[in-house]
């Protein structure tokens, strides 16, 4: 039979609406229930993709004895992290704060007026990993309740004290300048593999935001480490397992140093993150390699991870058939089967042996660069590479024919942010129409869907946008948009990120001590409103919302824009100034605040200027261009002698216009 959660679109509830385990989902009637009741409520968070949660769904919540120990004492909410992030965040901290730890599934139980007394996650259904038993703890909480309520309800008082207290206080006079980015650099290099790259070790988690940290710095430096810490850890993990060798796109991260094993569900955000890394370090090395990861990367996106709507997919599941990995690796008989009479040499260059590197089977990876491979096999890389690219056709097709990982259709705005953003790039470097068009669906969706004008929602599944926005869906909407004005030169585009970006401080800005809470004003009244600044696996909406303010004010003239992105630095100063490293995106944001920026204006058809600017990278630079002059940085800039102009102006002040592409190049340049 199925429980309530058969009403609700979130594929990971749906995954538990026939458990015997009496489910809500979070919402007036489960809390009202509870108090009615004077039970504690037993709240369970995850996610569709995450492999320990579907674990502990077959060992517990499908266990009938453990569920009628559940429906007894407690009144049981199912919770999915990406659609409330904001419970999520709140319980998170709680059971981090209790425990040392967190992750998921996050179990934790509640007074009835939501306030945390004890939490943990993953429990077995006995004792046994070092864990106590779910069992024992279900009986052990509810006992507790009963013998030594008075107790426990003042210990919940003094950690919802806890976590209401404030973890960043506005720091007036605090400096923001280059010193802070010499000391985020000097802070990543002494923790990066120079072996295998990235930074510590296993398991090894796509550092996106840090190398692009990193390539801007070495920009504004020279700094030839900074570079080599981006390019290396590039590098190792597009050879490496956890990119898809054959069908494009990255895996959530890699359990081992070296890139090789992953963690195989595929999320939106990473590839989000990890195509602009790419994107950018092309831009800074005209390496092919990251054009060609960047491009299979986005190619998967629109062919698997993608609506008829323009919207975007939030997850591919790590398991096919109950087993991690199955429907990504391969036996040696199956792999020499597929690529034919290439086999032998192929099999070497992608790793493949009898005994595999995987519970005794493949994972596609490349141990050695192709030049270096084709030397080796004494052959030329002219004739390694059609080889590879005609085995890798023929390994997709295959593929397809297995039973594909389940897809978490719910559409995020935030993740959709993020992606956007990465088409519109992508479609300015590499010249890509098609990414035009895509970026153009994905915003049109956005705008017609998840936002009136005045709200935005925060997902959409089946036809339904729900739940009321968060920091993040504005900061990265307003990202996104901008990004795409910037491809386009649409005004519409830039009007409808400034209307966002407008609401966004009305209803998250905090203005008694500075920076954006993680949930509107309008929000429902939960046990505290966060704050949160830390870029994590993907960055937070004050660091995004501090960039676009920031490079928005630099086109618009919005003073008031660069006041709170100055305000964000501000509030993070102490905690950014400690653990640099933790905050890659507001790193960006630092660097563009520090300048020298370039701030260009072009005037009439922008083509021939645009071939040359956006093969450059210049990550301090905004531009506009339109025929109109109802932007700041456009106005009282007229062509000159009917031509095509260009004004390059660094930090507000302007270099002589020109209308010859050589000198606009130079001034690029200085």
């Amino acid at each position: 039979m199925a429980n309530r959660l058969i009403n609700e679109t979130s594929p990971y509830l749906l995954q538990h609406a026939h458990n015997p385990v009496d489910w809500y989902a979070w919402g007036p009637e489960a809390l009202e229930h509870a108090a009615k009741e004077d039970k504690l409520i037993l709240l369970s968070i995850g996610y569709s993709a995450c492999h320990w949660c579907h674990v502990m769904e077959h060992e517990s919540f499908e266990n009938a004895s453990i569920a009628k120990l559940m429906n007894e004492n407690f009144v049981n909410i199912k919770v999915d992290r990406e659609e409330r992030p904001d419970l999520d965040q709140i319980y998170m901290t709680a059971v981090q704060v209790m425990t040392g730890s967190g992750g998921w599934p996050l179990t934790i139980f509640l007074l009835p007026n939501g306030e945390p007394i004890f939490g943990g996650t993953y429990f077995p259904p006995e004792d046994r990993y070092n864990r106590p038993g779910f069992s024992r703890v279900l009986q052990t909480v509810a006992e507790a309740y009963r013998t030594r309520r008075g107790e426990i309800v003042q210990n919940a008082k003094g950690l919802r004290e806890h976590l209401a207290r404030p973890a960043f206080e506005k720091a007036e006079g605090e400096t923001i300048d280059a010193d802070l980015l010499e000391a985020a650099c000097r802070a990543l290099g002494s923790r990066f593999d120079s072996r295998e790259g990235g930074f510590g070790g296993a398991p090894k988690f796509p550092p996106s935001m840090s190398i692009d940290f990193l390539l801007r710095y070495n920009s504004r430096t020279g700094n030839e480490h900074a570079l080599q810490m981006a390019t290396l850890t590039l590098d190792k993990m597009a050879y490496g397992g956890m990119y898809d060798q054959v069908g494009g796109g990255f895996h959530r991260y890699s359990t081992d140093d070296h890139w090789l094993v992953p963690h195989f569900e595929k999320m939106l955000y990473d590839n989000a993150l990890l195509v602009r890394a790419y994107l950018d370090a092309h831009r800074a090395t005209r390496k092919p390699l990251y054009k060609r990861i960047a491009e299979e990367t986005l190619d998967f996106v629109v062919r698997e991870m993608r609506d008829a709507t323009g919207a975007f997919y939030s997850t591919q599941d790590a398991d096919s058939e109950g087993v991690e990995g199955k429907f990504y690796v391969w036996s040696l008989e199956e792999f020499s089967r597929v690529a034919g009479d290439d086999a032998e040499v192929l099999g070497k260059y992608f790793g493949v042996t009898e005994h595999g590197n995987f519970e005794e089977t493949n994972i596609l990876n490349v141990s050695r660069e192709p030049e270096l491979f084709s030397k080796l096999e004494g052959m030329s890389i002219q004739e390694l590479e059609p080889k590879v690219e005609t085995a890798k056709k023929k390994l997709y097709a295959a593929r397809e024919q297995r039973i594909r990982p389940g897809r978490d259709e719910k559409v995020l705005t935030d993740w959709n942010g993020l992606m956007l953003r990465a088409f519109a790039e992508a479609a300015a470097h590499f010249g890509r129409d098609d990414y035009r068009s895509v970026a153009e669906a994905n915003a049109n969706f956005l705008l017609k869907t998840m936002w009136n004008g005045t709200h935005l929602l925060h997902s959409f599944k089946d036809g339904r946008a729900r739940f009321n926005a968060y920091l993040d869906d504005y900061a990265n909407l307003v990202d996104g948009l901008f990004a795409l004005y910037e491809l386009t030169f649409d005004y519409k585009w830039l009007e409808a990120a400034l209307r966002v970006a407008d609401r966004m401080i009305e209803q998250f800005w905090d203005s008694e001590n500075g920076g954006f809470y993680f949930t509107g004003k309008d929000h429902e009244s939960l046990i505290t409103r966060s704050k949160d600044f830390f870029d994590n696996a993907t960055p937070s909406g004050n660091s995004v919302a501090a960039d676009v303010l920031l490079r928005m004010a630099a086109v618009t003239d919005r003073r008031d824009y660069r006041e709170k992105a100055e305000e964000v630095f501000e509030t993070a100063a102490r905690l950014l100034k400690q653990y640099a490293s933790g905050f890659g995106r507001m790193l960006a944001a630092v660097d563009f605040y520090v300048g020298p920026t370039k701030e260009i204006a072009i005037v009439g058809n922008p083509d021939a200027f645009l071939r040359i600017l956006r093969n450059r990278y210049l990550p301090r630079a905004v531009v506009a261009a339109s025929p109109a002059g109802e932007i700041a940085l456009l106005r009282d800039r007229p062509m000159i002698e009917g031509k095509p102009t260009a004004y390059v102006c660094q930090n507000l002040s302007c270099k002589q216009p020109v209308t010859d592409v050589a000198a606009f190049e130079e001034q690029l340049k200085e």
